[in-house]
């Protein structure tokens, strides 16, 4: 999978922050400091990106691809990794981003996501 969109991506979702964990060697994306997905590598190095969605969506995508795992080192009810070196359509993956920020936009309160929804008018 070409994974040089994923960033870019990420970041055109409001109210999108990122940081590079450094301990964690992993880009994580957040929307005001809860993050939604982290980008880095398994203990072998392979690269990753950890995505939180709702469990019952989450079990389907790990029933349906062998490359989509329980969360590496996260909550593995709530969280899912992608293996980025496997053959896994794009188009899962942007839905799989898409789920993780609304689910993470969708759990602040209704006076920050109005305050996010102004700082990106």
């Amino acid at each position: 999978m070409d994974t040089e969109w994923i960033h870019d991506y990420c970041l055109t979702k409001i109210g999108t922050e990122c940081d590079f964990k450094e301990e964690w060697q992993a880009t994580r994306y957040m929307i005001r400091g809860k993050m939604f997905a982290m980008r880095g590598g398994d203990k072998k190095g392979s690269p990753i990106i950890t995505v939180k969605l709702s469990p019952e969506f989450g079990a389907h995508l790990r029933e349906e691809y062998d490359a989509i795992v329980p969360g590496y080192y996260m909550n593995k009810t709530h969280w899912n990794s992608l293996y980025l070196e496997a053959d896994i359509p794009v188009s899962v993956l942007k839905t799989m981003l898409d789920q993780a920020h609304m689910l993470v936009l969708s759990s602040l309160s209704k006076k920050v996501r109005q305050e996010i929804e102004k700082e990106n008018a």
